[in-house]
């Protein structure tokens, strides 16, 4: 049965609608006559059914047609990549760079990785809790033993025992029974919501996976992108220095003026100064893949990435777009939640319906342990309890508005994980697309800015151009290696980053477990 939801969020997830204030009334009666027959296994369940938002008529990512491929440039990474709507991503996409020292990176992290195995304890955990509440479906049974050693007070009147002995052992052993209908479905409701809190726990393992994976191969990148940088500036470094030294050699002939001289060593120095940060960097980057494979900093591996080593993925798969709810582990463990806010509402509701209880007990008592089951001996109980709150300071009231509360809450999360999700993977195809250009333009700018260093180079040389022509030649020169360095990675990390954007391809894992019945 329905529960009382606000309006506005019934319009966002698609809540069934309440029912009228007189139907509200007699929510409890209907539900206790229907119960009747069925007393002992449960009636029916007070609170809102769950029911997802419908995203089937979501046809496309962006606002505009992508184009069908992207530019292309004539260096490694430049090759141009197709979208492919509808394709389905592979589980393990990072095969698509071709690198086997990559695969073996991210096998071995998935082994390692203690973030996993923390999202796996977490997920058993929530599954016991599942297994834990479905206990109350059934009678709790206890059985107790009390021996005990007895002594009347001189002179009663009358004795414990008939034989008036003051002084006896007495044995008592009862068998208890106890049972809690859940006629309103409020343990229905509880395991319900903590199965959707599970499944919750189960698409946050699958985030965590699709986290460690992206990434691993993100670092790889930029580790490989920080070494092209360095490699150029180090290429950029060595030209400096054999201008320096023809500089030298020119000054000491007294062919030029010092402050030529002072120039250019003034621009090496300034170089030399960009160098460290690059390989603190790397530094960094070193450790951070360290860390991702379960590893301490002084184990790290010995495996080294460049960008050649790296091929650029040419097939784009984008998959269906109204089943990026389906697919984006977030999603998925938000719709968890938003499912176990959705029964805390219908908890919220039979508590403050009537609550029954039936007990039983049989035991046996005296003063000979092997006598306490004889006739005589024997003693039982049964009997039954209804009880309803008449009143609690509007303390069950408040907590079931407090509940509802938490359901908008839950669905206010929701809508924002899927605009989220969305955005995601539109800011990464257009990304793509611009990444692309920028290589390309990249790449005529690297050209011309070398063509420009060596004119400039020459014409000193003549004596056609000035000193500050060359050194600001050198400049373009080495800003435009590292730019088209930059560039080339950018391809490569926003590759990766739609590939996360469109929820990593987990649900075409051959090792996916299957979660236990019922969860």
């Amino acid at each position: 049965m329905t529960g009382n939801i606000s309006r506005a969020t019934r319009e966002r997830v698609g809540a069934i609608a309440p029912k009228s204030r007189r139907n509200a009334r007699r929510t409890w009666l209907t539900c206790a006559l229907s119960a009747l027959p069925l007393f002992f296994a449960g009636g029916c369940a007070v609170g809102p059914d769950f029911h997802l938002p419908d995203f089937s008529r979501v046809s496309s990512y962006t606002s505009t047609p992508l184009p069908e491929k992207t530019a292309s440039a004539p260096v490694p990474g430049g090759a141009a990549q197709h979208f492919a709507p509808g394709a389905e991503l592979p589980a393990q996409w990072w095969t698509l760079f071709r690198s086997e020292p990559l695969n073996r990176m991210i096998e071995e992290a998935l082994r390692a990785s203690p973030t996993l195995e923390a999202a796996d304890a977490a997920l058993r955990q929530a599954q016991e809790m599942v297994y834990a509440q479905r206990g109350f479906f059934y009678p709790t049974v206890q059985a107790s033993f009390s021996p005990s050693r007895q002594r009347n007070a001189v002179g009663t009147l009358a004795p414990n025992l008939s034989s008036g002995q003051p002084t006896y052992n007495l044995y008592t052993s009862q068998l208890g029974i106890g049972y809690t209908p859940d006629i309103f479905g409020a343990n229905r409701r509880q395991v319900e919501s903590l199965q959707a809190s599970a499944e919750a726990q189960r698409f946050q393992l699958h985030a965590a996976y699709v986290t460690l994976t992206t990434n691993v191969t993100s670092t790889v990148i930029q580790e490989a992108a920080l070494r092209a940088q360095i490699a150029a500036t180090e290429s950029i470094i060595e030209i400096q220095r054999d201008q320096q030294r023809l500089l030298q050699r020119q000054f000491n002939a007294g062919a030029i003026a010092r402050t030529d001289l002072v120039a250019q060593e003034a621009l090496l120095a300034q170089t030399l100064a960009t160098l460290p940060p690059l390989q603190k960097q790397l530094s960094q980057q070193r450790h951070l893949l360290t860390a991702l494979l379960g590893r301490l900093p002084s184990d790290e591996p010995v495996e080294r990435f460049e960008l050649a080593s790296l091929e650029l993925p040419q097939e784009l798969p984008l998959g269906v777009p109204s089943r990026l709810v389906e697919q984006r582990p977030d999603v998925r463990a938000a719709e968890g939640q938003l499912h176990a806010a959705s029964a805390q509402i219908g908890v919220a509701t039979a508590n403050m319906l009537p609550l029954t209880t039936i007990t039983a007990a049989m035991g046996g008592v005296s003063t000979n342990f092997a006598q306490m089951f004889s006739a005589g001996n024997i003693f039982w109980a049964v009997g039954s309890n209804v009880a309803q709150t008449l009143f609690a300071g509007g303390t069950l009231k408040h907590r079931k508005k407090a509940a509802e509360a938490a359901y908008d809450q839950a669905a206010a999360q929701y809508k924002g994980t899927v605009i989220t999700a969305f955005q995601n993977v539109a800011d990464t195809l257009r990304a793509l697309e611009f990444d692309a250009e920028a290589l390309s333009a990249q790449v005529v700018a690297e050209r011309a800015a070398r063509q420009n260093l060596e004119f400039a180079n020459k014409a000193v040389m003549l004596g056609a151009a000035s000193r500050l022509a060359l050194l600001s030649a050198q400049q373009t020169y080495q800003q435009a290696l590292l730019n088209g360095a930059q560039a080339r990675a950018n391809r490569y990390v926003d590759t990766v980053a739609l590939f996360q954007a469109l929820g990593g391809g987990w649900w075409n894992r051959s090792d996916l477990p299957v979660p236990p019945d019922g969860l």
